[in-house]
Formats: C-alpha cells, sequence, structure tokens
C-alpha cells in the first residue's frame, strides 16, 4: 500500500515514474527560470511528470562561508513566479516550523510541497508544522530519511504528519552514513519504506562523499545513473535529482550533482528500466 495522491498534475504512488529535479539552491531568479525551463522541456518530451526543486536556503551547510541562498521571501517569491509561469508544482525545504506558515502563504496559488531535510527528519515539532500548513493550504509533504536513520523507523515520521492531518506525504531515501565522509545506498529501504508511503530515490545526495575537504563535500556523480538503475527497478515512485548546467561553478552541492547535458538520456535509461519492471509485474500477477 503505497497511499497515492497528486501534487497538481504529478501523480504519486499511482505507477508512473515522476521527477523532482532543479538546482540545489536558488542562485539566481535567471538560473532557476533556466534550469526549470530546461528540465521541463525534457521532461515533457519523454512524458515525465514534473516538480521543479530549488532551496531558498541551505540551512545545513557546513562551513559558515557556504552560499546559502536568497533567504525565504525572496527565495519564495522567484518560486512562485516559476510556478505560476510553468505551470510546475514547486517544492523547497522548510527548517523550523515557523518557516512552513510563512513560506505556503509566500508560494501563493502554486502547487508546493514542503520538505524535511534529512538531518531534520526526526524533529516532531517541525513536521506537525508542515503538516498542518499542508493540510490547510493544499501543499504536500517530502520528508527525506535521515542517513542515520533506519528506513522501518521513517514509519514514526510518517505516522506524525498523517495524524497531524496530512495525508499527502512521501519519503526520499538518500544513503546511509557509512563510516567518514561516505554513504551508501541499500536498496531493501526502498520497498521496506515504500510499505507505508510512495517512496523517492536521490541520485544526486546518494553519491555525496559529505564535508570531504575544507568544509566542502565532494561526490561520484559517475554513479548516478546506475544507482537510479537500480532504484527504478527496485520499484520506486520516483526520482530525485538535482541537476546544474555547469556543476563546476555551482554554488552548492555541484560535486555530486548531474551535468544537464546528461539528464535526457539517464531519464530514458529510467524509463525503460521501470517499463520492463512494470510489463513484469503484470505479467507475473496474470499467472
Amino acid at each position: 500500500m503505497t497511499h497515492p495522491f497528486d501534487i497538481g498534475s504529478v501523480p504519486v504512488g499511482r505507477g508512473q515514474l515522476f521527477l523532482i529535479s532543479g538546482p540545489c539552491v536558488i542562485e539566481s531568479e535567471a538560473h532557476a527560470r533556466k534550469m526549470a525551463d530546461a528540465i521541463q522541456r525534457i521532461a515533457s518530451d519523454l512524458g515525465v511528470p514534473y516538480i521543479f526543486k530549488a532551496s531558498y536556503d541551505k540551512a545545513n551547510r557546513t562551513s559558515i562561508k557556504s552560499f546559502r541562498g536568497p533567504g525565504l521571501a525572496e527565495g519564495c517569491r522567484i518560486l512562485r513566479a516559476i510556478g505560476q509561469s510553468t505551470a510546475l508544482p514547486v517544492l523547497t525545504d522548510v527548517h523550523t516550523p515557523q518557516d512552513c506558515k510563512a513560506v505556503s502563504e509566500a508560494l501563493g496559488d502554486v502547487q508546493a510541497v514542503l520538505q524535511i531535510p534529512a538531518f531534520l527528519c526526526r524533529q516532531t515539532d517541525l513536521l506537525i508544522a508542515a503538516a498542518e500548513v499542508a493540510q490547510a493550504n493544499n501543499r504536500a509533504i517530502n520528508v527525506k530519511k535521515g542517513q542515520f536513520v533506519a528506513p522501518w523507523d521513517m514509519s514514526h515520521a510518517v505516522e506524525k504528519i498523517r495524524e497531524s492531518g496530512c495525508q499527502r506525504v512521501s519519503l526520499t531515501e538518500r544513503g546511509a552514513s557509512f563510516g567518514y565522509n561516505n554513504l551508501v545506498v541499500d536498496m531493501r529501504a526502498l520497498p521496506t519504506m515504500r510499505a507505508f508511503a510512495p517512496v523517492v530515490f536521490d541520485g544526486t545526495h546518494s553519491v555525496q562523499t559529505p564535508s570531504a575537504a575544507n568544509g566542502v563535500s565532494g561526490g561520484q556523480p559517475e554513479f548516478i545513473p546506475v544507482l537510479t538503475r537500480a532504484a527504478v527497478a527496485a520499484g520506486v515512485d520516483g526520482v530525485f535529482l538535482e541537476v546544474h548546467d555547469n556543476p563546476a561553478e555551482a554554488k552548492s552541492d555541484g560535486a555530486n550533482a548531474l551535468h544537464l547535458n546528461k539528464l535526457k538520456a539517464v531519464l530514458e535509461q529510467l524509463l525503460a528500466v521501470h517499463q520492463a519492471v512494470s510489463t513484469t509485474a503484470s505479467r507475473s500477477s496474470e499467472l
């Protein structure tokens, strides 16, 4: 039981693979618009339902000197404008209970997802506040699984949200801590969490090497395609990919971002895997 729902025109948990994608952080309005338009064209050509993501504030950067974003007011103005002009749902992180209402109001009439960052996935007050705002304002919630949380324990985050009034909640896998400066993905987590909510696989943060050197995270983006293919084969509902047109110059998480010029090929592979799995499952059910 995946508890399906819709975010605008994007079906979640209904058997069609969907995409959450965009730059890690809003670097400028022009860049965010450029990325939204480019990714939307690719997704539309391939028939992939698409949610644009970019954060107005990256509150958990390793270094105090790191770029965090334009802030809530300006960032949400940009996201609202993009959502209105493209008709895309938008997704952004929230970090405190107070953020939830302010973000929802600032986004206005666009379809939106409030995302709980991985490091905050156990914060009860934040989960409850997000749930209450989402229920009152027709929003959805995506919770990133903490690198330190067992997949079955994410049921508690889902329970907190649903009991606070919001039924439209998904979970995102982004790897588990493995020693220092490394993450691993346990594919068993995907069907485990999918038993109680739709599941998204984050193929870009899963190849991150956190705080690898000089307070800056590294990454192994060459492994994005293989991990996302494996996740789709395991039956996830959606894929989360941070995409940038110049990762080397990105202001946040460029080392683990997928280059824009590789997105179409990756999505084509994922759609082929998804179709193969769906066809096999359909045949098996007929036997």
